[in-house]
């Protein structure tokens, strides 16, 4: 039975590597599998899925506003998916999420989906929001603070390499720019 899934931590935690494993184990199988990145995401190049340990795929990518329905439909009138996968779902929309769980439920086609729970401010990406209220089955991806504690915050750095508290919920980045902290590490940080 086809099922929406959430895979969810701070950045950092190896949300991508464990989507392309198990990317590699539907293929390695046999079965096809339909990648699928934020289009403007594009550290990784146009249309790629990679892990900070080197691996890496090709993906189609999604825009903001675009139908993933109609997306997902279109991809499997071309042939049998055994399942999707998405990375950065926390830029999906709240209506490309129920899009994905229309999909799920009409398609019985599994979407597996991998982002970031909460932003730099502690709040909920909307696509995020909408994965954790809509999703069949739901897994944390863990990661440590510098203190050896479960991380489940992340902070952004200015320049000065300090903890930034306001600014736009997106700005793409990596290690130079977050860093994945527990929630008393997040507070000292932002100064809370």
């Amino acid at each position: 039975m086809a099922k929406l899934y959430f895979n969810y931590s701070t950045m950092n935690a190896g949300k991508s590597t464990l989507l392309l494993q198990a990317a590699h184990n539907y293929r390695e199988r046999g079965m096809e599998t339909y990648l699928i990145t934020a289009q403007f995401d594009n550290r990784a190049g146009e249309g790629r899925i990679a892990s900070r340990i080197g691996i890496g795929d090709p993906a189609d990518t999604f825009a903001p506003d675009e139908d993933m329905y109609a997306k997902l439909k279109a991809r499997i009138a071309l042939g049998p998916v055994s399942c999707v996968f998405i990375d950065e779902a926390q830029f999906l929309s709240k209506e490309q999420v129920w899009q994905l769980a229309c999909a799920v439920d009409d398609l019985s086609v599994p979407v597996m989906c991998y982002g970031l729970r909460v932003d730099f401010q502690g709040q909920l990406f909307p696509g995020s929001a909408a994965l954790l209220a809509w999703a069949d089955e739901m897994r944390e991806v863990r990661t440590i603070c510098h203190c050896g504690k479960k991380a489940t915050m992340v902070v952004r750095k200015g320049p000065d390499g300090r903890a930034l508290r306001d600014g736009d919920q997106v700005v793409i980045g990596g290690n130079e720019t977050y860093v994945s902290l527990c929630r008393r590490h997040w507070r000292e940080a932002v100064g809370d």
